[in-house]
């Protein structure tokens, strides 16, 4: 049997937070059984997937897509005996995912530049009581960069006629409910822009040049992933996707050097 690579061992009792144990060590053995399961994972045009399996323990599954995707794959502590028996062809990452566990959560760096899908970091199997596992297992969090300006009515509702036009006039106004997000900014420097959404929604955000950007823009309700792809190429984005609510979460945002960017890529 293969190794179990990448899997996350996690305790929860009652509300605690799941905790990673560590890796197992790689078996020595010169030869190992080959699976009990057919999977293939194709990369091009898209991700998809291909599976098999007749009463296979979801760990041996998870520990070879691990291998595969060269990403981080966990079960949660009550499928860690779970059997299934499987088969799908052809499908793209979270339709095939849903197959495989009650809830799916899919971790994801998505470059605004790149024009490709997101790329998962890590993928986690749960059942649909368990819960949601550490919003840092895989996106590690930074200090938040701090925005020292604003308004200290930010977020409330303008009482007269006056406290509304006010408000419409602002140059940089961020309003952010129900997984949507509104940016009015009139010739602003996007750090900025970045770091009040960043303040609006409770994340990190890390500022890795002095860019001299100006966004002049105006979104309306646009899903966040979306609305911060308009705002510049050269932004990273982490977002977790709950599969079982269809639900995705902005974790963390990088604005990343161009430069470097360019020259990791040659």
């Amino acid at each position: 049997m293969i190794a179990c690579l990448l899997l996350l061992f996690v305790s929860a009792v009652g509300q605690e937070a799941a905790q990673p144990a560590q890796q197992d060590p790689p078996k020595t053995e010169k030869t190992a059984a080959k699976p009990n399961f057919v999977l293939s994972i194709k990369t091009a045009p898209l991700l998809n997937f291909s599976l098999k399996a007749d009463k296979v323990k979801l760990v041996d599954i998870a520990a070879e897509m691990a291998k595969r995707l060269k990403t981080q794959v966990f079960v949660g502590p009550s499928l860690q005996k779970e059997v299934v028996s499987i088969e799908f062809s052809d499908l793209t990452l979270e339709p095939a995912m849903q197959l495989m566990a009650p809830a799916v959560y899919i971790d994801y760096e998505i470059d605004t530049g790149s024009g490709f899908a997101g790329k998962p970091l890590g993928i986690y199997f749960y059942d649909a009581d368990s819960a949601e596992p550490p919003l840092t297992a895989v996106v590690q969090g930074m200090n938040q960069s701090l925005l020292v300006e604003g308004d200290t009515e930010d977020g409330v509702e303008p009482q007269n006629e006056a406290d509304k036009k006010r408000l419409e006039e602002q140059p940089l106004r961020i309003q952010f409910q129900n997984n949507y997000i509104s940016v009015k900014a009139k010739k602003q420097p996007l750090v900025l822009v970045l770091l009040k959404i960043g303040e609006e929604l409770g994340i990190p955000v890390e500022i890795q040049y002095e860019a001299k950007d100006v966004v002049d823009t105006e979104l309306t309700k646009l899903p966040v992933e979306d609305a911060i792809r308009k705002l510049s190429p050269n932004i990273r984005l982490f977002l977790r996707a709950n599969l079982l609510h269809a639900e995705r979460r902005l974790l963390r945002l990088v604005l990343a050097d161009p430069t470097k960017t360019a020259q990791q890529g040659q």
